[in-house]
């Protein structure tokens, strides 16, 4: 029996890539990997290595999770190494968790290699610290893939009321509902919210709004986008050092 290595791609670019990550994929007999981990990171495997894609995209699935977990165990069974790549960490609504207690039901060694996530670096990436002395002590990482509106929602809507910063991961689709359910539960239409497209890649493209007009200056971006709200969001003006360097380098 292999070992399977859950692992992190981190957020886009590749040199946020662990050390420990960029280890395991160089030793990889197989690497099984998502839409959102950087494609340049299968670049760095050894020859040999079998790639298979388990993906998603508009909401489809190549495979359902239940025979991702499957093409784990299997390819467990005839390799040594087994890198499972997810973008960002495999515990931040990656479902590695899910997998994980799979492969340990069925006596399969595995690992965690915890990815740079993207609830944190994007933000980053666009200027916007998720923490600041005096404007925020806290943040609160959501996934914004289920529907504010739908019915048993898992989403503890009223416990945001008093939340310094709001990210919002998966979530573009539904920031109309995002935005009217927090306006609903009391914060103020002209609450600062930013939405990020393609974070930390030379694509990145950041909309800023509020509450009350995000939903049309940025339904529009390109997924995946990463929505922040709260008032750290003003910082951006001083601290957008990313995409600043982008427009000087296009000069």
């Amino acid at each position: 029996m292999g070992k399977v290595y859950l692992t992190g791609a981190g957020p886009g670019d590749i040199e946020l890539l662990t050390l420990k990550a960029a280890r395991v994929i160089k030793e990889a007999d197989v690497i099984i990997y998502d839409r959102l981990a950087n494609p340049e990171i299968l670049q760095m495997a050894k020859n040999g290595c079998e790639f298979i894609y388990v993906g998603k995209a508009d909401g489809k699935h190549i495979l359902p999770q239940e025979q991702i977990n499957e093409v784990l165990y299997e390819c467990a069974k005839k390799y040594d190494v087994v890198v499972r790549l997810k973008g960002g960490d495999p515990f931040v609504f990656g479902r590695g968790g899910e997998e994980g207690k799979y492969l340990y039901e069925r006596g399969i060694e595995f690992e965690v290699i915890p990815g740079i996530t993207s609830a944190i670096s994007v933000p980053a990436y666009a200027g916007i610290p998720v923490t600041h002395r005096g404007v925020s002590v806290s943040f609160r990482v959501v996934t914004g893939h289920e529907a504010p509106n739908k019915e048993a929602s898992q989403i503890p809507w009223e416990n945001f009321k008093t939340d310094d910063t709001i990210v919002f991961l998966m979530g573009l689709h539904n920031l109309d509902q995002i935005a009217k359910k927090l306006i609903e539960i009391g914060k103020p239409r002209d609450f600062p919210v930013a939405v990020i497209s393609k974070g930390t890649t030379p694509e990145q493209r950041t909309v800023i709004g509020t509450l009350e007009d995000i939903y049309e200056k940025a339904k529009d971006l390109p997924t995946p986008a990463l929505i922040v709200v709260g008032k750290v969001v003003e910082l951006r003006d001083e601290l957008n050092w990313f995409e600043r360097s982008l427009e000087l380098s296009a000069v």
